[in-house]
């Protein structure tokens, strides 16, 4: 009984037991789905959740959100392979561009909610909206497709049997919770995101840290859109798209209050297994991609629920 407390006091201890036991009854019931290779191709999809979710897990923790991670991705998996120099036989003189890019959007989105006052979610709204006609603009219609090797390797290779992907997701785990739980970074965008006045009041510059807190968010969308080109092979206007709604659940649903000032990454990381397990069974019964929406709407708005009452207590 105390451990079932336990466990209900604790959101990513929770998440990550309800993981495990949806994989054991799915595993048990439905022919196929525990073998290594499925399981494997779960983890796979978690990963480019995980990525993106890291940076909007940082937003959330200050008291905001990022609506832009959806048109970042694309910007991501549209440019590269434009920009990629056919001289640089490594590809990875593209990846370090793209990346570049994807860091300044999010320091425009942090320019704009720290100097120009603009409430985050307004802004990277905007920076979306924006983002999406000048892709089309550029883009029009048509799919890109990529010859970067290693952004080739990094969707397609699996050294010892384990996607490039899910070990990239890994090293940015670690880099999360390190940031999160070791560094003062840390503390400060904790501490922000819990009073932001009291913050302020303590010595802690806003500006710079929603600066880096917005840049640190398009490096790990842009490395998500990375990922996403190498898994598919091609870049088109609105790949994107389904990580937004995606990376907000799986920060939540790993304990992370939406309002800012408490949570971690350790709860993203079965958060996003969770939602792609979910997908994965509606899928099993050939649930419409309509049903899949109101899941992860319900759930976000039963969450922000829960998250609203613990902070009025």
């Amino acid at each position: 009984m105390n451990a079932i407390k336990a466990a209900l006091r604790n959101p990513p201890l929770l998440t990550l037991i309800l993981v495990v036991l949806v994989w054991i009854i799915a595993g048990l019931t439905l022919r196929g789905f525990g073998a290594y290779g499925h399981l494997r191709y779960l983890l796979e999809l978690s990963a480019v959740i995980g990525i993106v979710a890291a940076g909007q897990t940082l937003v959330i923790l200050m008291g905001g959100i990022d609506l832009s991670v959806g048109a970042i991705i694309t910007v991501t998996a549209i440019l590269l392979p434009l920009i990629s120099p056919e001289a640089d036989p490594t590809g990875l003189v593209g990846i370090v561009l793209t990346l570049g890019i994807a860091t300044g959007i999010g320091l425009l989105n942090g320019a704009g909610a720290a100097y120009l006052k603009v409430p985050p979610i307004i802004m990277t709204l905007a920076m979306a909206t924006f983002l999406q006609g000048m892709l089309v603009i550029i883009a029009g219609g048509s799919a890109v497709s990529v010859t970067n090797a290693a952004v080739i390797w990094l969707g397609q290779a699996r050294p010892f049997e384990v996607p490039a992907g899910v070990l990239l997701w890994v090293v940015v785990s670690i880099v999360m919770l390190i940031i999160i739980h070791r560094m003062p970074v840390g503390a400060r965008f904790l501490a922000l995101g819990a009073n932001p006045l009291a913050a302020r009041l303590s010595g802690v510059s806003v500006g710079r840290n929603t600066l880096l807190v917005f840049a640190l968010s398009g490096f790990f969308a842009g490395l998500a859109g990375i990922l996403i080109l190498g898994m598919n092979r091609q870049g088109y206007v609105g790949i994107g798209d389904p990580y937004l709604l995606t990376s907000i659940a799986a920060v939540v649903l790993g304990g992370t209050s939406i309002l800012g000032g408490r949570g971690t990454y350790a709860g993203t990381i079965p958060g996003a297994i969770l939602l792609v397990t979910t997908t994965a069974l509606i899928t099993v019964v050939n649930a419409s991609p309509g049903w899949r929406s109101i899941m992860f709407g319900s759930l976000i708005l039963g969450l922000l629920l829960i998250s609203g009452r613990e902070a009025r207590r």
